[in-house]
Parts: C-alpha cells; structure tokens; sequence
C-alpha cells in the first residue's frame, strides 16, 4: 500500500466525518428528529465519471472524476469543481455538504454541490487539460444547467476551465447560457470582482470581528497561512485596512518580519521564484507550522484543511481565527480552541462565502443582460459579508450560550434552521 494514497484517504474521511459529526450535533441543538440527520447527511445524487485523456506518446490515459449533489430545497445546486491529484469521492460529498450549509448561511437561492476529478493538472499540457475538462462535462451535463447545477472554479481550476466547460455545455446541449457555469472570463459574462471575492471577504469578516473584539482592525498582527488566491488578497485588503501583515507562508514555507510585511512586494517574490521564501527583506524564515504558532491577534489559515489538529492545537496563540480554506480546523481543535482557550473562530462557511456570493451575482446578472457593474458586485458582497457575521454573532450571543457552543455551532444551526424549513414547506420532511 502506498503510504501516502492511505493517508490522503484517511483525511478525507476524517473531513468528511468532521462534517457530519457537527450536524449532528447541530441537529440535537435544534431539537430535530434523529431521522432530520439521516435526512440532511445523504447527497441526493453522486455521479462518477470516467475520463479517457489522450496523449501524444503516452496513448489513452483513464482519469476519474466525480459530482455530488447535496441538497436542492433552496434552489440549483452550486459548488465548484477542483482538480487535484489526492480528490475522492468523499472530499466531494462533504464539500457539497458544506456548500449546502455555506449557501443557505449566505442567504443565497443555492443549493450544495462540488465537483472533481483526481488529477494532478500541472502534468497536463493545455490540450490534454482541456480534453479532460470537456471529458469531465460530457459526463454531467445531463445533471446541470442554470436552474439545475452551476459549477465554478475551485482547487486548480480557473477561468480558462469554466470557459471549456460554458462551451462543451452549449456544443452537447446547444444551450448558450452563460448562467451553466460562474468564475468564467470578464468577456464571457464573468465579473473580475470574482478573482479576490473570496480572500476580500476573509478579510471582511476579519475586520468585522476585530471591531467586535477591539474596537478596530488598525494595528492588529495577522499570519496568513498559504498565499495563493485567497490568502494573498485577504492579506492585501486586511494590509489596506490597516493591520499588520507579520507572517505568511506557502507549501515551501513561510518569512516572517515584526514590522510588517507589504503583501504585493511578497507576492511578486512567489509570482518570479516559486515561493515566499525567497523574499528577502524580512527578520527570519518559518516553517508552517512555527507561523500557527505565532503570537498574532488574528490567524487566517488559507491553505488545505486540517492544518490545525489536536497535535498542535495547544501551540496556538492568535486570538482571533478566520477560516479562509475549507475545513483548516479539525473539529476537536477548534471545540477545544472555542470553549477551553476562548479564542473567537469565524468558521469556513461564513469567512470564504465571498467567491460563492459574486458567484450569484454573476449567476444573476447573466439572467438580467449583465448590467451589474465590478463597483456594485463589490458594494454587495462587502454589505452581505458584514450582514452575515452580524446576524450569526447576533444568533451566537442571544439563542445559543458562548460559554458552551462556538460561533461554528451558531453558523451551522442558522444554515441548517433554513435549509429545513425550506425542505418543510416542499414537503419533503
């Protein structure tokens, strides 16, 4: 057995257990039958797909991917599609759960879904990754459409794949609905707003629970743990905010400086070598797990999930954490970080919900003739990430006990309240 195959699919078990052991628990907190968990656990609907890639030289190579539908009361199932080379069928069936919660916290008309396929893209060249994205869309197309399923970009994939995937749709359905797929390129109907959505409402949410917390953002230390996407700009607007950017890091490691760190100086650095390492004006090198570590106000783990376990969950110093990835806590840290170490978690369907929400801004303004300009998808998304950490700070403090549930349980109890009411009022339960 290979060691490393094991352990990837004992985590995304764990993941995948993580997720239904909080609703669960959720569900107890709400006082619903224990046939409501049955009931909200199962996926209406996984479709796995078979791939067959042709190379030059390398003959037809077989890939495998998959598509979970979670749950469809509040409307279309949306989620994105990654391709990486350790997904699995569970990855995708939690993540769809997840964005079944994320949507209906966010108040969104989505349903949950996610997509994958287990490849690792960066062997591919340009013809084979579109070969593979098309591939990937004759075998769901038949499940998706703009009120049915509306993929988007995820791990490894970006706005050249969505544009693959708008098209494949329209070749093999002769729908052209721009509305199948968002994340796609500005000229196809996408909006740019989409490319920092997510790391701009980490950010939001930061600054948000900072007022709470000390009256202001302004002059708070904050580690960011990976620097792509949504780590970069979650720096960057929190660094335009006012806080100190001290620490960040990538999957080679990570530079620390206690005077602060300009996120677009460390970002061209990562951009021109490979890594944030080699910037070079800064007071020492870390590794990952030294920037968990940090004495910082503020920790936004933006990398992979359960980066922060019960193994180090003690090293932890940050007052205030803000989930930008998916999951970056294991459950037990995070209960333990909550209720023994008092440290406020703003959890991962509540601080990455931005890329979804401009996701149904642009979802919405291809339906109207795209008359949504960039100045008001990012007016929306800021009023609706500041709306949403109020009401379920508001739910955390009035319905539930701080001393005895975390804002994790508050953010899953106000989705799952709605996603069953609106499952009450179809009939289904």
């Amino acid at each position: 057995m290979n060691p490393g195959k094991a352990r990837g699919a004992a985590s995304s078990r764990s993941f995948l257990s993580d997720q239904e052991n909080v609703l669960r628990r959720v569900v107890s907190l709400l006082g619903l039958d224990d046939n409501v968990y049955e009931v909200l656990r199962l996926p209406e609907r996984v479709i796995q797909v078979k791939i067959i890639v042709r190379s030059p030289g390398q003959g037809s190579r077989v890939f495998v991917g998959w598509r979970s539908q979670h749950n469809s009361a509040l409307g279309p199932y949306k989620g994105g599609v990654r391709f990486h080379p350790s997904v699995s069928v569970d990855d995708v069936v939690a993540l769809s759960m997840m964005m079944t919660w994320k949507n209906a916290l966010a108040g969104l008309p989505f349903g949950g879904g996610k997509g994958g396929v287990r490849v690792d893209p960066r062997k591919l060249s340009v013809r084979e990754l579109e070969e593979l994205t098309r591939g990937y869309v004759r075998g769901i197309y038949k499940y998706v459409g703009p009120d049915e399923d509306v993929p988007a970009p995820d791990v490894y994939t970006n706005q050249q794949v969505m544009a693959w995937i708008l098209d494949e749709y329209y070749r093999l359905t002769g729908r052209n609905a721009a509305s199948v797929v968002t994340g796609k390129p500005k000229v196809l109907g996408g909006l740019s707003t989409r490319t920092y959505a997510t790391g701009f409402g980490v950010a939001v949410v930061a600054r948000e629970a900072a007022k709470r917390l000390w009256g202001t953002i302004e002059g708070k230390t904050v580690a960011v743990q990976g620097y792509g996407n949504v780590g970069y700009y979650a720096a960057k607007f929190l660094h335009e905010m006012g806080a100190k950017i001290v620490a960040v890091s990538d999957s080679k490691g990570g530079v620390f400086d206690s005077k602060g760190l300009d996120p677009e100086a460390v970002k061209r650095t990562k951009s021109s070598t490979g890594s944030v390492i080699y910037y070079r004006h800064v007071e020492k090198r870390i590794s990952n797990e030294e920037l968990l570590s940090l004495d910082v106000d503020v920790l936004v783990p933006a990398a992979i999930e359960h980066v922060i376990t019960e193994e180090n969950m003690s090293d932890v110093r940050a007052k205030l954490i803000v989930e930008g990835a998916n999951g970056p806590l294991t459950e037990h840290a995070s209960y333990f970080l909550s209720l023994r170490r008092h440290v406020v978690i703003i959890p991962d369907i509540l601080a990455n919900a931005g890329g979804v929400i401009v996701s149904h801004i642009e979802w919405m303004n291809n339906r109207i003739g795209n008359y949504i300009t960039e100045e008001e998808a990012l007016r929306i998304l800021e009023n609706k990430m500041s709306s949403n950490l109020a009401a379920v700070w508001k739910f955390w403090e009035s319905e539930l006990d701080p001393g005895k549930h975390t804002m994790r349980d508050a953010a899953y109890a106000l989705a799952v309240k709605r996603v069953v009411e609106a499952m009450q009022l179809r009939g289904y339960m």
